[in-house]
């Protein structure tokens, strides 16, 4: 996997952080400093963490299943993806105005699932795991700041878009691995 794929996937996995944040921002009205490195913090770390853990997991079981790890990865990313898409046109999901710990957890953990099984397809694509969740840790940080101030300032219009993009986006990576594998392109 090249770096330009690497973060085509970062961008992707930050977009359902971006989503959330900008939907912190609507609901806090003036978002403060304070509010943009809590959600970047609390986004950005798990963006992190989760890649890593499903990269372990995938270290771990990956030659059990090596024969097949090409079909996993496409069918890990076409899932998330698609789940992605399909929340986007969820127009009624709102999101509590609260930054403590309580609040931003569930967050956190629910945005970086996708993550996890990316990790897992990080292992099975022989990714370096270090410069990858760093980078999807550092996107989505930058990501979160930005999806909280516009959320602030220009409303809901973006959030949904968000999610459709970073859906479209890891679909189209699932079906280049596979299409790769195939070898019907180089």
């Amino acid at each position: 996997m090249g770096s330009v794929e690497l973060v085509a996937i970062a961008f992707g996995l930050a977009m359902d952080a971006f989503a959330v944040s900008v939907g912190k921002g609507l609901s806090v009205g003036r978002a403060r400093p304070v509010h943009a490195l809590t959600v970047g913090a609390w986004f950005g770390g798990f963006q992190a963490l989760m890649p890593l853990l499903g990269f372990l997991l995938g270290y771990r079981f990956g030659p059990l299943i090596s024969a097949y790890d090409h079909w996993v990865a496409f069918g890990l990313l076409a899932l998330i993806g698609a789940r992605m898409i399909r929340e986007s046109f969820d127009h009624e999901a709102t999101v509590d105005a609260s930054f403590a710990p309580r609040a931003m957890l569930p967050l956190a953990v629910a945005t970086s699932i996708d993550a996890l099984a990316v990790g897992v397809t990080f292992a099975f694509l022989e990714v370096p795991i270090a410069p990858a969740i760093a980078l999807v840790g550092v996107v989505t940080f930058a990501v979160s700041v930005a999806g909280l101030t516009m959320g602030s300032r220009l409303g809901e219009r973006y959030k949904s878009r968000a999610e459709l993009v970073g859906g479209l986006i890891l679909l189209g990576l699932g079906v280049k691995i596979i299409v790769e594998h195939l070898g019907l392109v180089g």
